[in-house]
């Protein structure tokens, strides 16, 4: 019997089927320095601990995506170690804050199996969850994945897509944040003045700045959350495949945006949450990451007066500046160069 690990194929997948993931990771203020060092994120409350401490939080929390990229890594070798793509995001909820020295281990449920036509590779849909040292969940996602079959010949059982919701409820936005005391809250030090109220349902910001995808920093940035996966680790397993090189992780991406939003919301310091995401095209290793955002809504928290919620949608494009702001060009199609259409809730100081 081998005693490595293959990972599992399509037709290893079964609904209703329980994964705990293996390693538990406690978090450092190592960790917080190199996603610091890769991203560059300039948001006040996960930068400075004196001004965290200063509106309320115990102490500077790790930034929300981190977070979600050390849960996300945990499920790797077992949910898309042979995975072709990871395909999308929906009903992400971050519950609580995540700080140095807490640590995180994920499970995941399978709660949808879909074999593509071509037999030769399937869906899987899985709910996967981070917990801390007190069993508390931090982080709770549904993902779905493309993942080869190991034999074109395996039968599968029924298709079952699961049901998703189109945008998580404001009523929960508020979870992982303490109450704020927004009068100490220097906006000056935050980097702008810009309110809650300032922004309007329609508005598109374009966030300016563009930064190169580097090779060196994306291997660094996956081992940091020890995902394992192939397409992005092993570039002579790649040569072979369908673009002959890495895969740039596409949670890279996301980070990559999120940190270049900071030019225009620069106060949205919280991730309460991601609606849906779709990675529209691969990113390699020498492309230039440039972002805009729209907002889809500005909703007030039922019970809070120091914060509220803006609905926003991230699109991050490839070697294309986006003063124009490059879309869709149809319900099926993007514009050349679009890679990420994220759609998340971010919480500002009202």
């Amino acid at each position: 019997m081998s005693k490595t690990n293959p990972g599992n194929f399509f037709e290893d997948f079964s609904m209703g089927q329980v994964i705990e993931h293996a390693t538990p990771r406690t978090v450092s203020r190592g960790d917080v320095a190199v996603y610091q060092a890769v991203f560059g994120p300039r948001f006040a409350v996960q930068s400075s601990g004196q001004f965290a401490e200063a509106i309320g939080y115990r102490q500077a929390p790790i930034d929300d995506l981190l977070t979600f990229h050390i849960v996300f890594g945990k499920t790797v070798p077992d949910i898309s170690l042979n995975a072709i793509a990871n395909l999308g995001y929906a009903d992400c909820r971050f519950l609580r804050a995540v700080y140095p020295g807490d640590t995180l281990k994920s499970v995941s449920e399978v709660i949808g199996l879909r074999e593509n036509s071509n037999g030769k590779s399937g869906v899987v849909y899985v709910r996967s969850s981070g917990t801390n040292q007190a069993g508390e969940t931090v982080l709770d996602y549904v993902r779905w994945v493309m993942v080869r079959k190991r034999d074109q010949a395996a039968e599968v059982g029924d298709s079952v897509v699961p049901d998703l919701p189109n945008s998580v409820p404001v009523e929960v936005l508020g979870a992982a944040l303490p109450k704020l005391d927004l009068a100490a809250y220097d906006f000056t030090l935050a980097g702008a003045a810009h309110r809650w109220g300032d922004y309007k349902a329609g508005e598109k910001i374009d966030h300016v700045d563009g930064v190169t995808v580097e090779e060196a920093e994306h291997q660094m940035a996956t081992r940091l959350y020890q995902n394992t996966a192939k397409a992005h680790f092993n570039a002579h397993a790649m040569k072979e495949g369908q673009f002959g090189a890495r895969l740039i992780y596409g949670g890279h991406v996301i980070s990559m945006a999120r940190a270049l939003s900071f030019n225009g919301l620069a106060n949205a310091f919280h991730i309460a949450a991601i609606n849906g995401g779709r990675h529209v095209a691969p990113c390699f290793a020498g492309d230039t990451i440039y972002a805009w955002s729209e907002v889809l809504a500005a909703e007030p928290l039922p019970g809070r007066d120091d914060v509220g919620g803006l609905r926003l949608r991230t699109i991050a494009t490839k070697d294309l500046p986006c003063a124009d702001f490059p879309d869709k060009l149809d319900e099926k199609a993007y514009a050349d160069g679009v890679l990420l259409d994220l759609d998340y809730w971010a919480l500002i100081p009202r």
